[in-house]
Formats: structure tokens, C-alpha cells, sequence
């Protein structure tokens, strides 16, 4: 509102009212809000609003493009993807960011040899210490409800990879501690190395699912028969503990975990190049029931005249062949549609009824791309325990002289 008058109105509204507005705002006008007015930046500042600002916040798939010509990227629906914060620390902009978890608005990210957690709204990061062992493996990145702590959760082997040890990681310490494994089967020494070993392994393969305040990880083994106590891998992060649970008896290969909308959801293809897959949902979570949900069949879908890649060399668009012939990964974009990566390296869109409705693409580029199974809950909480670093955006797509965060 130009003017005195406009200012002295939105001053005399009622503090409720005030706060109602600023609360439903999105992320970034929050930041300029602050930027105009002290008595602004004092109300948005409090935990209260911060917490339930984020709570308030969908969340939305990141898709790694592989820096072409975007590395992270969060696709918010069909026609708005937004590249993450560059996240340039130091001089070695050429290394690019490897994304290694995500948890209500933080992710964490490694760069060359260091790993950083950093909040990509707020625009700051602080270095985070690792185990002192040879061989780290990012399992998990989770809060801890009863305490409000972030901990990062690993496995690491020793410098001649004979033993794996697990370690918790509270953000804002300066060292990981070491935790044992605390499980009804494990019950010796060569047991917690089974269970540490193919938790390392899972995690290389896929992100936990969060669910229920328990990380869940598939086991990617040699083969997907299931074991006698189970194919999943759940870790309770109040209790710090592990335990198995069966996923559904079904055969199938390439079976994954992901979130469907705050549910527990499995999908599998009939056979190892499968172009079609079945997607079951967690029914009773206490008695492990599993209920089919609905084949998608992509056999049928062509997308090669939406598909086009252009030669910077010879400036020439040609068609990609891209008729859907294996199925690799999937990822919920909301609760009418799917985003599949198929091809090892295209991105589709399709309803829940298998309908093909575009595929994604990151500026001029619709190849190479990878689903992370990570996705990003937009907060303004700042980083807890660190002195934080922030950097001024250097990415083209960061013009400079903007607001706060912008």
C-alpha cells in the first residue's frame, strides 16, 4: 500500500489478524516482509511462527539433474521447477552437490570431502563433523521429536573394512558418537555386522522412507525373496532402535519404498525390464498389511514427440528414442500424479491410471536425469546449534540486489 495512510493502516490491524497474513505467506515474501519492517521481522522470528509456518508447507520432489544445467531441483508441479540454492562454499564451485538427506526444511550435502547441513530457503549452511574412519555412510538424516534434535545416522567401516560400526550425529555437536545396535535378533557380533552391512548397502541404494517416526529402508540384496524376519529395515529414531518388518508377499523384482502421501507405499515390476508396476500401500501398520492399489502400465506410452535434446555443437534439435522400455524409479509429485524415471534417465508424468501426461525437463535438458527419493518441506527455522555461514547467491538463476533469501 503506497503512502502514509496505507502504512498506518496495515499497522492499526489487529495483532491476530497480522499475524494470519503473515503466516500464510509463502517463504520468500516472509523474507521480504523482514527485510521492510522491524516489527515484521520480530513476529515472523519467533519459534512458534517459524514451526508453524513449516508445518503449514506441502512438500515437493527434488530431481537431481546432474548439473545439466541444473543439479537440484524441486519440481512443484507440471510447469514449475525451481533450482535449490546453488550452495557454493568455498573456491571449488566445479565439485558439484551430492544430496545425502532431507528432513523438514534441512538438507544434508556433501561437497568433495566435507558434509555440510544447510537450509536452502534461508540460504545458510554449517560444516558437519564425521566419524573418524575410513569408509562413512550416510544411513539416515532424521529429528529426534522428544528433544527437537537433528541427527545424522551412520555406518562406517574400519580402515581395513573388516568391522562396520554404527554412529549418531547430533547437529550443533562437534563429534558423532557411537552407538550399538539394539535389536530382538541381533544377539552377537557377527549379527550386528549382517544387519550393519546390508543397512550400509540399502542405504547406497535408496534414502529411508520417514514414516511414524521410524526410518524405513528396503533391503537391496541379491534377491528380492524375502527373509524370515523380513525385507524391510526400520530403525525407531525415539528409541534408537532396529527391527524388521515384511513387505508384501507378492513376487516382484525392483521392489522399492517410497511415500504416498504420508503413507507407507511399495512398488514392483512383474519382471526385471518390467514397463509396467504395482503399487501397494501400508493398511495396519501394527500388523504389517499391505493392500494392493493399482497397476500402472506404461508399455504403451510413446513420448517421443515431446521429447527433443538440442546439439550445442551443431545447434540442431533432433528426437530422442523414448518409448518407455524399463520402469526405474518412482516418486508422488501430489496426490493425482506420478513422477517416473524410466530409461535410466528420463523423467514422465502419469496419473494414478497410468495416463501419460508430459515429461519433465529442466530448462532445454530432459535426460540424465535422477528421482533422489529426497523431497523438500520449504521452512525458515534456522540451522540448530550451528554458527551458521551465509552466502550471497552466485547462480544465474540468483539475480543479485533481491530481498532476503530471494
Amino acid at each position: 500500500m503506497p503512502g502514509r495512510r496505507g502504512a498506518t493502516m496495515l499497522e492499526d490491524l489487529p495483532e491476530d489478524i497480522m499475524d494470519k497474513i503473515l503466516i500464510s505467506l509463502p517463504s520468500k515474501d516472509v523474507g521480504r516482509c523482514r527485510a521492510v519492517s522491524a516489527s515484521w521481522r520480530s513476529a515472523t522470528s519467533t519459534p512458534a511462527f517459524m514451526l508453524e509456518h513449516r508445518r503449514r508447507q506441502p512438500s515437493f520432489p527434488i530431481v537431481d539433474g546432474q548439473g545439466r544445467p541444473a543439479s537440484l531441483v524441486v519440481v512443484r508441479d507440471a510447469n514449475v521447477h525451481e533450482q535449490l540454492w546453488p550452495f557454493l562454499p568455498g573456491p571449488e564451485h566445479r565439485l558439484q552437490n551430492c544430496l545425502r538427506g532431507a528432513c523438514d526444511g534441512f538438507l544434508v550435502v556433501s561437497r568433495g570431502n566435507q558434509l555440510y547441513i544447510c537450509n536452502p530457503v534461508i540460504r545458510t549452511y554449517a560444516l558437519l563433523p564425521e566419524p573418524q574412519r575410513q569408509y562413512n555412510t550416510i544411513a539416515g538424516f532424521y529429528c529426534h521429536h522428544s528433544t527437537g534434535e537433528y541427527r545424522v545416522l551412520w555406518v562406517s567401516q574400519s580402515h581395513d573394512s573388516s568391522t562396520s560400526s554404527l554412529y549418531v550425529l547430533t547437529v550443533g555437536s562437534d563429534k558423532p558418537r557411537h552407538n550399538r545396535v539394539r535389536m530382538p535378533t541381533v544377539s552377537s557380533p557377527s549379527a550386528e555386522q549382517k544387519l550393519l552391512n546390508k543397512l550400509r548397502f540399502s542405504s547406497d541404494c535408496s534414502p529411508p522412507v520417514h514414516h511414524r517416526g521410524s526410518l524405513h529402508w528396503r533391503h537391496c540384496g541379491a534377491s528380492d525373496i524375502m527373509g524370515d524376519d523380513g525385507d524391510i529395515i526400520v530403525f525407531d529414531t525415539e528409541e534408537e532402535s532396529f527391527r524388521w518388518m515384511r513387505g508384501p508377499t507378492q513376487p516382484c523384482h525392483c521392489r522399492k519404498l517410497f511415500d504416498m502421501e504420508g503413507t507407507l507405499a511399495f512398488w514392483g515390476g512383474s519382471t526385471p525390464r518390467s514397463t509396467s508396476m504395482d503399487v501397494w500401500v501400508m493398511q495396519d501398520y501394527e500388523a504389517e498389511i499391505w493392500a494392493f492399489k493399482y497397476r500402472i502400465d506404461l508399455s504403451t506410452v510413446e513420448a517421443s514427440r515431446q521429447l527433443y535434446s538440442t546439439s550445442f555443437v551443431k545447434k540442431r534439435i533432433r528426437s530422442l528414442d523414448s518409448t518407455v522400455r524399463l520402469l526405474n524409479d518412482v516418486a508422488v509429485l501430489n496426490k493425482c500424479e506420478l513422477l517416473v524415471m524410466f530409461n535410466k534417465k528420463h523423467v514422465l508424468r502419469c496419473n494414478v491410471d497410468g495416463k501419460f501426461l508430459g515429461v519433465v525437463n529442466i530448462g532445454k535438458s530432459h535426460y540424465c536425469m535422477l528421482l533422489t527419493q529426497h523431497r523438500l518441506q520449504e521452512s525458515i527455522v534456522p540451522i540448530p546449534g550451528h554458527d551458521m555461514m551465509q552466502e550471497k547467491p552466485r547462480s544465474l538463476h540468483s539475480p543479485q540486489g533481491m530481498s532476503e533469501w530471494s
